[in-house]
């Protein structure tokens, strides 16, 4: 029959995922990360040969984008949380991971959940304690961790509520 060699799948040959957020020609704003060779840098990826680039949204949606769809890319950088991280794995910035969510869970548990480790990793919680520098960059690095998170799980939201709000106003009102 056929056989599938390993260079068929190109998503076998991206080996690093790089955290951006695109603004599209339509005024959208993807939030994700797109696939990149393993020496390969952003510019040279966005640069490069062919027409689409391997996006995938924090929401776990895969799709290839036009190039010529994307008005403005912006490069996010998320602080490592890897001081005093266990074993070593890698650090893909992952908003269900950091927030420690299911994916699709629902709104409200997500809002909860950020709630909670806000206050719990907030810097003014320990800005008063003698705390080692390794522990006072961890602290403040999962800080803008969970931030960054939510920001991005809460884009989506953002948009099918306003969605709904469009929908429910009265096209047109007799004055």
């Amino acid at each position: 029959m056929f056989e599938r060699s390993r260079n068929e799948n190109p998503s076998d040959k991206r080996e690093r995922a790089i955290p951006v957020e695109l603004r599209m020609v339509d005024g959208r704003i993807l939030k994700g990360r797109f696939f990149a060779g393993a020496k390969r840098q952003a510019y040279e990826e966005l640069n490069g040969p062919g027409g689409f680039i391997d996006f995938q949204s924090y929401n776990g949606d895969r799709e290839l984008v036009s190039k010529a769809s994307i008005s403005a890319v912006r490069l996010t950088d998320i602080p490592k949380a890897n001081q005093l991280r266990r074993g070593n794995d890698v650090d893909e910035f992952d908003p269900h991971s950091v927030l420690n969510v299911p994916r699709g869970a629902q709104w409200e548990a997500i809002r909860e959940t950020y709630h909670r480790l806000s206050k719990l990793y907030h810097p003014d919680r320990y800005a008063n304690l003698d705390l080692p520098d390794e522990v006072k960059g961890y602290l403040d690095a999962m800080s803008r961790r969970i931030n960054a998170a939510f920001s991005a799980l809460e884009k989506p939201h953002q948009v099918q509520r306003e969605f709904a709000r469009a929908k429910s106003e009265p096209i047109y009102q007799r004055g």
